[in-house]
């Protein structure tokens, strides 16, 4: 493993509207191969990764409710598309050579693993890549907060959250074109100036288990690969 390294194992959360592209729905080819390739540009180095994608793309348990879907399946039937999604990535980082492990936090053995913490650290240590699906496994629960837990149980150095803005900013900067970038941010001013990163509890996991987060911009070929090598990239939230 390189010494430059600064995050050695990584949990990196994406979402699902990002993996649409411009269409907004289901799976877009051409971002799944440019995320397989920043993904393999880390691994190639030694990092250590673990992935948690959202399933807003193909279906979101909250937007079934306004279909007349009762809140708790149209979770379920979220969680259902993560696990679509991150076949999807699994397929796409194999194919460049990567090894990699699906892992469900709903049982379905016949495509993929059950969550088993222990186990998923093995794969790590292999050197294998672990994607997390059907979020926690219960309702009620955000991507997020996955991303949040799943990090912490596997003791990962960083939550990288892949969005489609370069970090995040005093305020929006598509409505306040005088919006500045943070650098670095600690959780609690976050919180108290109600910038919009995670919802509260995946925030609140990250905050008092130490796990920082970096807010970077995943569509810009090479910025995970400069992240991991200690790179100013995004902004930077944590307890210091």
């Amino acid at each position: 493993m390189s010494s430059q390294l600064k995050y050695k194992r990584i949990l990196l959360k994406l979402s699902g509207e990002a993996l649409a592209g411009p269409n907004g729905y289901n799976i877009d080819p051409a971002v799944l191969e440019q995320y397989s390739q920043e993904i393999l540009s880390v691994v190639e180095m030694g990092v250590e990764v673990a992935i948690v994608i959202g399933g807003g793309n193909i279906f979101r348990g909250v937007s079934g409710q306004r279909s007349g879907i009762d809140r708790v399946q149209g979770d379920y039937m979220g969680m259902l598309a993560t696990v679509i999604n991150a076949m999807a990535i699994q397929s796409s980082l194999e194919k460049h050579g990567m090894y990699t492990r699906v892992m469900s936090a709903i049982k379905m053995e016949q495509v993929c693993e059950p969550y088993v913490r222990r186990r998923a650290i093995r794969h790590l240590e292999k050197k294998r890549v672990v994607i997390f699906g059907a979020g926690t496994g219960n309702p009620y629960f955000t991507t997020d907060s996955t991303a949040a837990l799943r990090g912490n149980e596997i003791e990962a150095d960083v939550l990288l959250k892949g969005t489609k803005v370069d970090g995040v900013y005093t305020a929006d900067p598509m409505k306040d074109p005088t919006a500045t970038r943070y650098n670095h941010i600690s959780f609690r001013d976050v919180y108290e100036k109600e910038l919009n990163v995670m919802d509260l509890t995946a925030f609140t996991l990250c905050r008092e288990n130490n796990l920082p987060i970096i807010v970077f911009d995943m569509n810009k070929p090479g910025n995970l690969n400069r992240l991991v090598s200690g790179e100013d990239v995004g902004t930077l939230i944590s307890n210091e």
